[in-house]
């Protein structure tokens, strides 16, 4: 991934934004929601469950967070406006921080799977123009562009046998 976008100033921590949407669904901000939450928010990676499944059941505290409350965790946070997904290669969805990260699109490498993440004004601009056409408000958009990355397009780097060099 790549991560040439900066965080966005907010007004609450990711912990207090989740702790006051928990409250309106009236559930609690219990002690395993809070590992998980800041797991996730541990760095600005994207990631799967698995994934994080796999990166709570190493922590040096011992405590474990069991497989399902990971994934109604994540998909708390995603109610709560945190998290997003996206779709990757292989039907394979990733997290990523919606809060406060900037709004950006991707390109999505079909082979590798690689996506990398960018912002473009004349996108937005375009988006705007579209919608003003058509009386549209705007609240968000989200691209994703399908394709092969730069490495994934090119010719495998052929290695020489020994009859070659004969």
């Amino acid at each position: 991934m790549s991560n040439d976008l900066a965080s966005v100033e907010v007004s609450v921590s990711p912990a207090e934004k989740f702790e006051e949407y928990l409250r309106s669904q009236g559930m609690q901000f219990t002690a395993t929601r809070r590992i998980v939450l800041e797991e996730v928010f541990s760095d600005h990676e994207h990631f799967d469950a698995d994934q994080l499944v796999e990166r709570l059941s190493h922590r040096k505290d011992g405590r474990r967070v069991g497989r399902a409350t990971v994934y109604r965790a994540l998909n708390s946070m995603v109610e709560a406006g945190l998290l997003r997904k996206v779709a990757r290669a292989n039907d394979r969805e990733v997290y990523e921080h919606d809060y406060g990260y900037p709004q950006h699109d991707h390109l999505i490498c079909t082979k590798t799977g690689e996506m990398i993440e960018f912002r473009n004004d004349v996108i937005r601009e375009l988006i705007e123009k579209v919608a003003a056409e058509h009386g549209f408000q705007v609240t968000g958009h989200r691209l994703e562009v399908y394709g092969l990355s730069k490495e994934a397009h090119e010719p495998p780097k052929r290695r020489h046998s020994m009859l070659d060099r004969i």
